[in-house]
C-alpha cells in the first residue's frame, strides 16, 4: 500500500515538477519502505533539535503563561534553601552547647548559697562589729592579722598624732632615771617628783655620791621608794664607774644597769636615741591581748610576737599609740567602748561601756577635757589643745 501511495503522490506532480521526486520512488518501490522510514525519521531528529530551541525562546520570550514554567523551575533553586535545615544543624547544637554550657550554671546556686551566707553574716558588722569580729581573731590567718593589727596602729595615729613620751627629761640621765621610777605609779607621780632630785642631783656622778636616806624622802610620792632609791644610785654609780658617766645607746650595755630591763632600755633607745625599740608596760601588754594580736603573757615574748607584726621603724611610735589608748580610753577595769575610735577592729568590744554617753564619762586626761601627765609636755601637744599637767602639792 505504501508503494501505490507514493505512485499516487509521483502523479499529481507531473504537472508541476514532482513528477522527477515521484519517479524515484516509483522506481525504488522495493527500498520505499526503508527510505520513507528514514525520511520520517529524520523529521523527528529536527525537530527533537527544534523543542529545546523552543522552549529556549518560549523562556526568553516570558509570556505571561510561560512565567509558570519559570516558577516550577523555582524548586531547583531552592535546592540550597532546603539545605538550610542542614545549616540549622549547627544551630540546634549551638542550642544543645548552650543546654550543655546552662547546665553547669544551674549547678552553680549550690556554691552561691555558700557564697552568700557569709555575706549575710558579715553584714550584722556595722550593728555589732565585736561579735563578728570577736570569732575573727580565732580563724584569723596571718596575713589578716598583720593588716588589722597595722590598721589598727594607723587608727590610732590618728587620734594620738601628738603621741609621746609622757615623762618629762631633757636628756638620756634624767630619761632613764624618770623610767625607772615609773614603775608601780603613773608618769604624772613621777614628772611631779623628778624636779626635785634632778635639781640636787643633776648628773649621774652627784646622785652615785647622794645619801640614800635623802633621796629616799624625795621618790616617797612615787611608791616603793626603798627600792627605787636603790635601783638610781645604783644606775649612777655604773654610768660612772662603767660608762664614764654617759648612758650607753645599745640595748646590751643599758640591760646591765641596775633596775633597767628591756622595757625601760627600748623606752630610753626610742626617744632620747632614736633607735626603735617596742615598750612593753602594763597597758601595752592589756590591749595587745584584748586585740588578739598575741596569747602570750611573757613581756619578751610579748615584744617579739608583737614586734613581728609591724615595720622595725613603727615600734617606737606604736608604742606610744597603744599606751596613750590604754591610758585614756581602754582602761584595764571598765574601757569606754562606746567612746572607742577602733571598736569594729577590736575583738574584746563589749566588755567595757558601750552607751556612748556613759563611755564619754569614763575617758581620761585631755581627751575628757582635764590635763595630761607632763608639766613640760611638747609644743605639739599644746597646740593641738592639750594642757601642761600641775606641778606637785599645787592642787
Amino acid at each position: 500500500m505504501s508503494a501505490e501511495r507514493d505512485s499516487a503522490v509521483g502523479e499529481q506532480g507531473s504537472d508541476g515538477g514532482r513528477k522527477t521526486a515521484g519517479a524515484p520512488r516509483t522506481a525504488a518501490a522495493g527500498t520505499g519502505a526503508s527510505a520513507s522510514a528514514a525520511k520520517k525519521a529524520a523529521p523527528s531528529k529536527k525537530a527533537a533539535a527544534r523543542k529545546p530551541a523552543a522552549a529556549k525562546k518560549a523562556a526568553t520570550e516570558k509570556t505571561p503563561g510561560a512565567t509558570k514554567p519559570a516558577a516550577k523551575k523555582a524548586p531547583a533553586k531552592k535546592a540550597p534553601a532546603k539545605k538550610a535545615p542542614a545549616k540549622k544543624a549547627p544551630a540546634k547544637k549551638a542550642s544543645s552547647a548552650k543546654k550543655a554550657s546552662s547546665a553547669p550554671l544551674k549547678k552553680a546556686p549550690a556554691p552561691r548559697k555558700q557564697v552568700v551566707a557569709p555575706k549575710k553574716a558579715t553584714a550584722s558588722v556595722p550593728a555589732a562589729p565585736a561579735k563578728t569580729v570577736a570569732a575573727h581573731p580565732q580563724g584569723e590567718s596571718r596575713t589578716a592579722l598583720v593588716r588589722r593589727a597595722r590598721r589598727i596602729n594607723r587608727e590610732l595615729a590618728e587620734v594620738y598624732p601628738y603621741a609621746h613620751p609622757e615623762l618629762d627629761f631633757e636628756n638620756p640621765f634624767q630619761l632613764v632615771v624618770a623610767t625607772v621610777l615609773s614603775a608601780q605609779t603613773t608618769d604624772l607621780r613621777v614628772n611631779q617628783t623628778t624636779p626635785a632630785l634632778f635639781a640636787k642631783y643633776p648628773t649621774p656622778e652627784d646622785l652615785a655620791a647622794a645619801n640614800p636616806e635623802e633621796v629616799e624622802e624625795i621618790l616617797r610620792p612615787t611608791g616603793f621608794f626603798r627600792a627605787k632609791t636603790k635601783s638610781v644610785i645604783g644606775l649612777s654609780k655604773a654610768l660612772v664607774e662603767q660608762f664614764g658617766g654617759e648612758v650607753p645607746g645599745r640595748l646590751e650595755d643599758l640591760v646591765k644597769l641596775p633596775g633597767v630591763g628591756r622595757k625601760t632600755a627600748f623606752v630610753v633607745l626610742g626617744n632620747a636615741f632614736g633607735r626603735p625599740g617596742i615598750t612593753v608596760d602594763t597597758h601595752f601588754q592589756r590591749l595587745v591581748r584584748r586585740w588578739k594580736w598575741t596569747d602570750e603573757t611573757d613581756p619578751d615574748k610579748i615584744e617579739a610576737a608583737v614586734g613581728a607584726l609591724f615595720p622595725k621603724s613603727d615600734w617606737t611610735d606604736l608604742s606610744h599609740h597603744v599606751i596613750w589608748h590604754g591610758r585614756r580610753i581602754c582602761h584595764a577595769r571598765k574601757p569606754a567602748c562606746g567612746a572607742c575610735p577602733i571598736a569594729p577592729l577590736c575583738p574584746a568590744y563589749g566588755e567595757g561601756e558601750t552607751d556612748p554617753e556613759k563611755a564619754k564619762k569614763l575617758l581620761k586626761y585631755e581627751k575628757a577635757g582635764q590635763p595630761g601627765q607632763r608639766l613640760r609636755p611638747p609644743q605639739a601637744y599644746l597646740d593641738a589643745g592639750g594642757r601642761a599637767a600641775p606641778p606637785l602639792g599645787a592642787g
